[in-house]
């Protein structure tokens, strides 16, 4: 005999609402929260400290002004502040992007080539561990005033760290996909574009997360020394005549625009590589 038996439709099983979605939202509400919530805390407590150091005096307030003295500073004149703020943030820009453009393809050289490697890195080595502080004035005898100087200054704190991120992202390819992509039968642009490239990117992150704050103080380093305007002009020219509350105003804003700067490069890294927080840690 047959046995029949009767079909009745499938339908798709979705958990009910209950306990554990509502936690689940909760632990995800309150992680939102808490990214926003703890920077600010943060915050709040190196502003007590500041206070507090500067209320007992632990540091002359000549050097050390209050933080109220420093806002006062900053309210006085925001429109010539935000002026300087804005060509800061140009130099820092262009300079981080030339350095990042210039890193990734000497990074892709050196990675590429075992004999390119081995012939340039001990030159970049050094000239990264020269002190760029003392290349100022040879970079404005070389390149006169404004902004020439200062950008080369942002490039030259700032592409070693997006070199060897890259070097290494691309020289690290996980050995599981580089069998793949030899049973593929691949060709070296194949592997390169489909596998050794995107799984070097969270690499090259890491090296323009660490370059991004140095290119605000290679900025501020050419003002010092080649610069018209800016805040790092702001900062020599103020603690030059004692204003020292308008000169640490200048440096807050320096502070404030790397955090912003900064902030915007996780974003672009979490909407570029989204599957890297899911393959590499539960944070």
């Amino acid at each position: 005999m047959t046995d029949v038996r009767s079909a009745e439709p499938a339908v798709a099983a979705t958990p009910p609402p209950g306990p554990g979605r509502e936690a689940g939202r909760g632990a995800g509400l309150r992680a939102g929260t808490g990214a926003t919530l703890l920077p600010v805390a943060g915050i709040l407590v190196a502003l007590a400290a500041w206070w507090l150091i500067a209320r007992l005096e632990l540091v002359h307030p000549a050097a050390l002004p209050p933080p109220g003295d420093v806002l006062t500073a900053f309210v006085d004149k925001p429109a010539r502040m935000l002026e300087h703020t804005w060509d800061t943030l140009l130099e820092i820009l262009f300079g981080f992007a030339l350095s990042a453009a210039a890193g990734v393809l000497i990074g892709l050289s050196l990675a590429s080539s075992r004999t390119v490697e081995r012939m340039f890195t001990p030159l970049l080595v050094a000239v990264n561990a020269v002190p760029k502080i003392t290349l100022g004035p040879l970079l404005v005898v070389a390149l006169g005033w404004g902004q020439k100087p200062i950008l080369t200054m942002v490039f030259l704190l700032c592409f070693f760290p997006i070199v060897l991120s890259t070097a290494t992202g691309l020289t690290t390819t996980p050995a599981d996909l580089a069998e793949l992509v030899r049973s593929w039968n691949a060709s070296r642009w194949q592997a390169f574009r489909k596998v050794r490239f995107p799984a070097a990117l969270p690499q090259i992150f890491v090296g323009l997360k660490v370059a991004m704050p140095l290119a605000a103080i290679g900025a501020v380093i050419g003002e010092f020394q080649a610069g018209e305007s800016g805040l790092g002009y702001v900062i020599l020219q103020y603690a030059g005549v004692g204003d020292t509350a308008t000169a640490w105003a200048a440096i807050m804003l320096v502070a404030l625009v790397s955090i912003l700067l900064y902030s915007a490069l996780l974003l672009i890294e979490r909407i570029a590589l989204p599957w890297v927080r899911e393959t590499t840690s539960s944070r």
